[in-house]
């Protein structure tokens, strides 16, 4: 495992192939995974756009790469096209097959009031979901410092990314982000620099800390007990921003942990260090 991961990050940092990120000459892309599209040597970095947002670009070893989050919703045999804008005129699309990535389907069994939203609360679902789509639409030019995440509290990780979940036996959305469970009041840590970009309170994931990396990559932490750091501030990778909770739909305590690449949540597994 600590070896898979070892080439996870490497693939980020040096343009090697590996399960995760497919090999520079041939990209092709699976739902919830990251792909990294090779743009050439141009002297200035072109801009890249999936689906009208920006990516990451980086360059690696003279190369200018983007790094593109794909949506788990983006459906096996089909295409989607990256946009590639080389400035004074000159565009480029190139599609990016997509393959089938399997992910585990979960069962689970809660209280009814938990499951379903009550017709009062439909209009504040509403307006969060504005707000919180606008929040991960931000993209900051300056480039993060590290690729490689710090796990945010230690634990088992009980839920895993991408679980078609079954709850009260009706389809759910899948989830969207990696779950570890830790005792209440568990210190949370920023898992890599950043700025505070969103706290806030939501229906679904409680109490909430969104932070901003650069280049549209965002960590999202939730179901926090207390929150220990406030919107606008710069914090270092490890420093303490809260504590683990049940805030939220939350049925115990635990960390809801969420990476996002271009507005995208993608496996967190693919940045985290190796344990």
């Amino acid at each position: 495992m600590q070896l898979r991961h070892a080439i996870f990050l490497a693939s980020l940092a040096a343009g090697v192939a590996s399960p995760a990120l497919s090999a520079p000459d041939a990209p092709t892309a699976a739902p919830g995974r990251v792909v990294r599209v090779p743009l050439g040597t141009a002297d200035a970095s072109p801009q890249a756009y999936l689906e009208g947002r920006r990516l990451m670009v980086r360059r690696e070893k003279g190369e200018w790469i983007a790094l593109a989050g794909i949506p788990l919703s983006a459906k096996a045999r089909s295409t989607l096209p990256v946009e590639i804008d080389y400035g004074g005129g000159r565009r480029v699309v190139r599609k990016l097959p997509i393959v089938d990535w399997k992910y585990r389907t979960q069962h689970l069994s809660v209280p009814a009031d938990q499951a379903d939203l009550p017709p009062e609360q439909f209009a504040r679902y509403q307006e969060e979901r504005v707000r919180f789509a606008q929040v991960l639409s931000t993209f900051s030019e300056a480039s993060p410092a590290d690729l490689a995440l710090l796990q945010p509290v230690a634990g088992p990780r009980s839920g895993s990314f991408g679980s078609r979940r079954i709850i009260n036996g009706m389809p759910r959305s899948p989830h969207g982000g990696l779950d570890i469970a830790a005792p209440e009041g568990t210190p949370i840590v920023a898992a890599a620099a950043g700025r505070v970009l969103d706290v806030g309170e939501y229906l679904f994931l409680g109490r909430t800390i969104v932070l901003d990396h650069g280049q549209g990559l965002l960590t999202l932490y939730s179901h926090l007990s207390a929150v220990d750091t406030a919107a606008g501030e710069t914090v270092a990778a490890g420093a303490p921003i809260g504590k683990v909770g049940a805030t939220g739909r939350a049925t115990g305590p635990h960390l809801h942990f969420s990476v996002y690449l271009n507005a995208t949540s993608v496996d967190p597994v693919i940045f985290l260090r190796p344990e």
